[in-house]
């Protein structure tokens, strides 16, 4: 006999949010599950697995679109491994890059405090550095509004030595 979870044992279950499981349904990443005569939905193994599965990728930081192109994919078997490996590889160079700029705001931050005058607040670096909405005494960020051009940061890595 098949086992049926509710949407809340599911969500207990998963260590998921009842509504982040619905939102999941609506997105397409989750079947839709059958219903009782009441409305109740009724949920059965492969939904806990495919739930599983979408929180892993979640947790190691795949985006929505590709969690839905790799449960695309584990729907068919005896493809390739190769557009999987691709979209393992594309979420890496995120996380490389959130990295990249992690150290750098880590830099920043010490530079910062290292720096700071322990005076009045008038004097304070870590106030002035906030307060400089050019980022000229930042290092390796960008101001949102501002294009990244390879002699702006020239420029900027310049600054940033003249001030250390």
């Amino acid at each position: 006999m098949k086992k049926f979870f509710t949407i809340g044992d599911l969500a207990v279950r998963s260590a998921t949010k009842v509504p982040t499981i619905r939102f999941y349904e609506q997105e397409g990443l989750m079947p839709v599950p059958d219903r009782t005569s009441g409305g109740q939905r009724r949920y059965d193994e492969l939904h806990a697995k495919r739930l599983d599965f979408i929180r892993h990728a979640r947790e190691l930081g795949f985006p929505l679109d590709a969690v839905r192109e790799l449960l695309r994919l584990s729907d068919q078997p005896e493809q390739s491994c190769e557009s999987v490996d691709r979209v393992a590889r594309e979420v890496l160079a995120d996380v490389d890059a959130k990295i990249e700029r992690l150290l750098s705001l880590q830099t920043e931050l010490r530079r910062m405090v290292r720096q700071g005058r322990h005076g009045k607040i008038a004097e304070c670096r870590v106030i002035e550095v906030l307060a400089d909405h050019s980022h000229s005494h930042c290092l390796g960020t960008e101001h949102p509004a501002a294009p990244k051009t390879k002699a702006r940061a020239k420029v900027r890595t310049s600054r940033v030595v003249a001030t250390r």
